[in-house]
């Protein structure tokens, strides 16, 4: 059962995820998020608001069903402590790979009650 903190965490992922594509446009060309160092810090931001969100849940409720949960603070406490060394081709692998498993997980849990 998710509690109503764990819903308004799991809403602020999908938020975020949204965001990406309106930071995007809605676009998945690598050579504009490349070129465009706006663009670029949008979606580093709101991977850092994902990561801290996935902290408090797994604070929460350490055991949530959500793949990569770690992996996804990892990211966070990186974009934040070592942001110049930020990959660009690692964050597009999470924009393309990453981000719809989470955001089908997070409706799925959201869902569930």
């Amino acid at each position: 059962m998710t509690t109503r903190e764990e819903k308004k965490l799991l809403l602020d992922i999908v938020d975020c995820i949204i965001s990406i594509d309106e930071h995007l446009e809605n676009r998945r060309i690598l050579e504009e998020y490349l070129a465009s160092k706006t663009k670029r810090r949008a979606v580093e931001r709101e991977l850092e608001i994902i990561g801290e969100a996935m902290s408090k849940l797994l604070k929460i409720n350490p055991k949530i069903k959500i793949s990569y949960s770690r992996t996804i603070v990892d990211l966070r406490n990186k974009v934040i402590h070592a942001y110049d060394s930020v990959d660009d081709i690692l964050i597009w692998k999470i924009i393309m790979k990453d981000l719809p498993l989470l955001l089908s997980e997070s409706n799925n849990l959201l869902n569930e009650n």
